[in-house]
């Protein structure tokens, strides 16, 4: 299990959330992980749901990782280089994963949960693809001049499923489908000193902010049908899953081949043998065992028993197209 021992990781946004739980993956494997947030003992004033940097520290700690808090504002790019110097300084230059997670628009999707892109405010925009696509680039640029120097390194961008077709709003789809396209394209000029750059895709993921939002759409819609699903939490994810995919993947002996292109969480975990953190395996979003139980709910108890085949992305598209939105 301690596969990433002598290991330098970086986890942005991991107060709570998919960033916890990759945290806490990582320190599971052993690694060394740094942590940014904007909390670092006390939540944030704006915010209506708690995590800091102190409770992932010692979360990261139990579970036998050395974790080392650093408060940071991905908005402020001083702060990021900051960051990456304290790194450099401390480790020696050597970072061998950066996971691209922080994101700011949670609230901001909430808030916005039902309503057209024109009956908005442009804000959101920016509460979307600030700290959460402007800031992994920035992130990022940090990083490869660390990794490019040792010609050894992973750079993992958080993305989702609603890069390929709608969810939530506008906003974010647009930033989440730019996100596999930096990864994408940070791996062509990468691929030269030996630095992968991919994309996550988790699946549905029960952090705190979902699953609030889960509770609320279950509140105020419960005769609608489109929602029932969401609301339903069929084929959740924990953070942890996340964080132990990437854990494996980092130590992949052929991550070059993996470079460039999106990464599905399920689908790792398949290939790596990881079970999530109740010992299940949820399957992949394209998976004919989600996806009939998806379509006729009556199949859900029954899931097991339906094959885990792979759909072909052009009938994914298709099904994605016709599906309720959430």
């Amino acid at each position: 299990m301690k596969h990433l021992e002598g290991k330098v990781t970086l986890v942005t946004g991991a107060t709570r959330g998919i960033g916890r739980g990759i945290a806490i993956g990582l320190g599971e494997a052993g690694a060394t992980v740094y942590i940014t947030g904007r909390s670092l003992n006390s939540s944030y004033a704006n915010d209506d749901i708690s995590g800091t940097l102190t409770e992932t520290q010692l979360a990261v700690e139990q579970v036998g990782g050395i974790c080392i808090p650093v408060q940071v504002d991905h908005s402020n790019d001083e702060q990021v280089r900051l960051l990456f110097e304290h790194i450099q300084d401390e480790q020696n230059g050597q970072l061998d994963l950066l996971v691209n997670n922080a994101y700011s628009g949670v609230k901001a999707i909430r808030d916005a949960y039902g309503r057209p892109f024109w009956d908005g405010e442009p804000s959101i925009w920016d509460a979307s693809n600030n700290v959460g696509l402007r800031s992994h680039y920035v992130a990022s640029i940090f990083a490869a001049r660390m990794m490019t120097k040792r010609k050894s390194g992973l750079i993992c961008t958080i993305s989702s499923w609603g890069s390929m077709s709608y969810l939530f709003n506008t906003a974010y789809g647009v930033g989440k489908a730019a996100c596999d396209r930096l990864a994408a394209d940070m791996a062509v000029e990468l691929k030269p000193y030996n630095v992968a750059s991919v994309s996550i895709w988790p699946g549905i993921v029960g952090t705190e902010q979902i699953s609030q939002m889960a509770s609320e759409v279950s509140q105020t819609n419960a005769t609608d049908q489109r929602n029932s699903f969401f609301s339903s939490r069929y084929n959740w994810e924990t953070p942890l899953f996340t964080g132990r995919a990437i854990a494996k993947l980092a130590v992949d002996p052929n991550i070059m081949r993996r470079t460039g292109r999106l990464q599905i969480v399920a689908e790792l975990a398949s290939q790596y043998g990881i079970v999530d953190e109740n010992g299940d395996r949820p399957a992949s979003l394209r998976s004919l065992r989600f996806v009939l139980p998806a379509a006729l709910p009556v199949l859900r108890n029954y899931s097991k028993l339906i094959p885990d085949i792979k759909m072909p992305w052009s009938l994914l598209l298709l099904n994605a197209l016709s599906s309720p939105k959430v």
